[in-house]
């Protein structure tokens, strides 16, 4: 269970003018992704990608954090992190897999896990003010399940430079490397004219255009998703993680 009080709503969901607005509202862990937190995603992407009104899926969140990946008290309750590895691993997916384009603003930290969503994301917007870090390394794990979004993303020498070193990059930079698509002063004014955009398109377009991009993400994760899951599993559960986790 999420350290939020029961009940309390992880991810609001909102349809205005075509665009299904979903917002992560789980400041005091940073939007980690609990259970409650991702079951209650999937269930709204699952209605936007099925609602016909809809062009577009906005996914943002509240707070001075986008996401900061798993959530590691909750994984020490269920008894290991094989359960969580494999919720990232569907919500991933199911983000790739929606037939409407998803949009992910960003106005703050992005960590670990929560670079995962932005790569399996269609466009990402970002304040200049957001940073971005796969901190993994230092804690002696490895950006093993989100690899299959972000890899395709990245430049193969900033792949090696941010996976390797876990250093902390701003925006500018995420914008140089591919991980978001623009970056600017105002996320909300550089939003604006994409979602006017998609509001313009046949939704028959759309559905059918995604796939062209995504076709060969879903071929990863067909030829290495549980691969990866036993690995990023194995790594978290290893002495060396709990020590660097802890510290």
């Amino acid at each position: 269970m999420s350290d939020e009080p029961i009940d309390t709503e992880l991810v609001h969901g909102e349809i205005v003018d075509g665009i299904a607005t979903l917002t992560l509202d789980s400041p005091a862990n940073r939007n980690a992704l609990s259970a409650r937190l991702v079951g209650e995603l999937t269930a709204h992407l699952s209605v936007a990608g099925v609602d016909p009104s809809v062009r577009a899926v906005v996914l943002t969140h509240t707070g001075n954090t986008f996401c900061a990946g798993a959530d590691l008290a909750e994984s020490a309750r269920e008894g290991g992190p094989m359960a969580g590895t494999e919720r990232l691993v569907g919500l991933l997916r199911q983000i790739v897999e929606l037939p409407k384009p998803v949009v992910a603003v960003v106005d703050g930290n992005v960590r670990a896990g929560g670079l995962g969503l932005l790569g399996a994301c269609d466009l990402v917007m970002a304040s200049r003010a957001s940073s971005f870090a796969f901190t993994e390394v230092r804690l002696g794990v490895a950006p093993a399940i989100i690899s299959l979004t972000v890899l395709p993303r990245l430049t193969d020498r900033a792949a090696s430079r941010y996976f390797l070193t876990g250093e902390r990059f701003d925006a500018a930079a995420a914008a140089r490397i591919g991980l978001i698509t623009e970056a600017g002063d105002d996320v909300g004014a550089i939003t604006a004219p994409v979602l006017d955009a998609f509001r313009a398109c046949s939704p028959q377009g759309l559905a059918e255009t995604k796939p062209l991009m995504t076709g060969d993400l879903l071929e990863a994760f067909e030829e290495r998703a549980e691969d990866l899951a036993f690995l990023s599993a194995r790594l978290f559960a290893s002495e060396e993680a709990r020590e660097g986790i802890t510290a």
